[in-house]
């Protein structure tokens, strides 16, 4: 789940990559971009009619959207624990902040907070790495992958 994403183009691979893991991709508004601009078209590629997505209005709209019993993950370069160290279940949900400001401290205070960790000289890595590299680990624990 993208929380008002800024730049089309990380929105965009972030929709090819949910039709590839056969994910449901929610986002809330705003945007950084309009919803059909040209570059997050591009970016998703011909994938568009395969994907599962659902627009949320506000933050407060997706909140009252989300399962009660759901488990969020949040994910921060400022976390302290690690992506691995997680362990993922059907039904998880994972969480992704704006790329230029993260996930505010109020949304860090509310889910356990996880982080990809980044040996080298690197603040922060791109949206949509992030997320694939998530998504992915996500994916390999629930599907039993070695």
């Amino acid at each position: 789940m993208l929380v008002e994403p800024e730049i089309p183009q990380n929105a965009g691979n972030v929709a090819r990559t949910a039709v590839a893991l056969e994910a449901e991709l929610h986002l809330v508004r705003p945007f950084g971009f309009r919803w059909g601009d040209p570059k997050l078209r591009r970016a998703g590629l011909d994938y568009w009619k395969h994907l599962n997505y659902v627009l949320h209005d506000s933050w407060e709209a997706f909140l009252e959207a989300l399962p009660e019993d759901a488990r969020v993950f949040a994910f921060s370069a400022r976390a302290e624990r690690s992506l691995y160290s997680a362990r993922f279940r059907e039904g998880d949900w994972l969480l992704f902040g704006p790329e230029t400001r993260g996930l505010s401290p109020e949304v860090l205070a509310r889910f356990p907070s996880l982080k990809i960790p980044t040996p080298g000289p690197v603040r922060s890595l791109n949206l949509a790495v992030v997320v694939g590299v998530a998504a992915y680990e996500a994916y390999r624990q629930i599907a039993g992958l070695a």
